[in-house]
């Protein structure tokens, strides 16, 4: 193939995806709706498209590129001289290195045997993948149903010498809910416990969110709070870089040599790694330093300022849509929908009305109810992100809301438990590891759920997620991915 070729077959298979521009799909891009800076950001990956991240003394743009982001990033969370920081690949490799510190630092401290990590239920996911890799345990209390906000009181009542590290969020993935980082940190300081704000999805909105807008944070977050050892927020969601690229930010210069891995004693070349990965591309991070260098603060809360007006319309319309709600008072730049439970016959079910915003051209994401280690479990859910573009497209948005919920206004929550007897039978109650690949490939294709042109409505999936064991769903989960990916 020439080259031409190869980029014209690029092209046919970027065809196939979710439209990553124009604000029609609220989860996993955060369009600035700038061509300018999607320029500059292929600008500077291209110019540091053969560098290796891995040695920045070989590479010495790399150390003054990612210098001059974390302090960007230590000005914007009020972080003193004693804060230090990292470019990482990602959020979750932001959280993942927030807990090895953490670990590491308990251990150097005198801790004795399993940790505990302490977190909400509705901590990001990637805390549970933290505990699985570095070995410890993992305790999650409930979380307000109404509103999904943590509660400060049944943290510092876990609080304990096995805590090796506690997590909130500022604001939370599913309810955009800011969890109460100062009440937090004080009963971790009083109890000698490092605290952790995952800040990853909302912190660089939450920074330059207008002041007395809807959505704002009522107390300080960051590193205004004394007692806050870490913070993670990415520049691939409101920094507006490419994936991937995030910060993560530690208190304290010795605490954060945890952070590290170095070797010298193989053949080899010594080794001194402050993230998880080795060799590591360096142009995401030129490309969120570019954006940085283009918008300045002055830029950062024009496009905040819009994400904010969008934002609080989406919250308005969907309160007029009778049988919808919104979940709680959403902090930041997202919105969960819940239905409105008042009046049976005109609820508006969130997993349906999500299927049918996707027939109205809008991609939204659907959250599946949750039970919780105690009390009132977590509704179904419809979530949403803002992003700057989406006020340019917020009358289509908002009527197609409206004509959504009209087309499913009073039809019942799909029975996931009956969904699930049809397909698995005598299955239900199996085992995941009672279920190898080609059964698993069996399942999902009685679902539906391989066919060639990708799946179709989601709802009838997100009912089998709620109704069978989550150990079953995880499995089939992992095949539904790798056997997709394989053929």
């Amino acid at each position: 193939m020439t080259p031409e070729d190869v980029l014209t077959r690029l092209e046919r298979l970027r065809a196939m995806d979710a439209p990553t521009h124009g604000g029609h799909l609220l989860s996993y891009v955060y369009d600035s709706g700038r061509p300018d800076l999607d320029e500059v950001a292929a600008g500077a990956i291209r110019a540091m498209q053969p560098v290796n991240g891995l040695d920045p003394t070989t590479f010495r743009s790399v150390a003054v590129i990612e210098r001059e982001v974390v302090d960007f990033a230590r000005g914007v969370f009020h972080a003193d001289a004693d804060v230090t920081g990292t470019a990482t690949s990602g959020g979750t490799e932001s959280c993942l290195l927030a807990v090895k510190t953490a670990r590491d630092a308990w251990r150097a401290r005198g801790g004795q045997g399993r940790p505990r990590l302490l977190a909400p239920i509705s901590v990001h996911a990637a805390f549970r993948k933290a505990a699985a890799l570095f070995d410890l345990d993992l305790d999650l209390v409930g979380v307000d149903p109404d509103g999904g906000r943590a509660d400060a009181a049944v943290l510092a009542a876990r609080l304990g010498a096995d805590v090796a590290l506690a997590v909130v969020s500022a604001p939370s993935y599913p309810h955009a809910a800011l969890d109460p980082v100062p009440d937090v940190a004080a009963a971790c300081r009083a109890a000698g416990v490092d605290l952790h704000v995952d800040a990853c999805i909302g912190g660089f909105a939450l920074a330059f969110w207008p002041d007395g807008a809807p959505g704002a944070a009522a107390t300080d977050w960051d590193f205004a709070v004394p007692g806050v050892t870490s913070l993670s927020a990415d520049l691939h969601k409101y920094g507006y870089a490419p994936k991937g690229v995030s910060v993560l930010l530690q208190r304290g210069r010795e605490r954060q040599r945890h952070q590290w891995f170095a070797t010298s004693s193989w053949p080899g070349y010594p080794v001194v790694n402050a993230t998880l990965l080795g060799s590591r591309s360096a142009g995401p991070l030129a490309a969120a330093w570019a954006i940085i260098q283009v918008l300045g603060v002055d830029g950062f809360r024009d496009l905040i300022g819009r994400t904010a007006r969008a934002a609080a319309a989406i919250v308005a319309a969907v309160g007029r849509i009778d049988g919808l709600r919104v979940v709680g008072v959403p902090t930041g730049p997202m919105v969960a929908v819940a239905a409105d439970e008042t009046d049976p016959a005109r609820r508006v079910d969130p997993h349906l009305w999500a299927d049918a915003m996707g027939a109205h051209g809008f991609a939204v994401q659907m959250q599946p109810a949750c039970a919780q280690p105690a009390g009132a479990g977590l509704p179904a859910t419809a979530h949403m992100t803002v992003t700057p573009v989406t006020e340019r497209v917020i009358d289509e948005l908002v009527a197609a809301a409206s004509a959504a919920a009209d087309e499913v206004r009073g039809r019942a929550h799909l029975d996931g438990a009956a969904l699930a007897a049809g397909l698995l039978g005598d299955q239900v109650g199996a085992s995941a590891g009672a279920i190898d690949p080609e059964a698993a490939v069996r399942i999902l294709e009685a679902a539906g759920l391989l066919r060639p042109e990708g799946l179709g409505a989601m709802a009838p999936v997100l009912a089998l997620v709620e109704a069978l064991p989550s150990p079953l769903v995880e499995r089939l989960l992992i095949e539904l991915l790798a056997a997709g990916l394989e053929r």
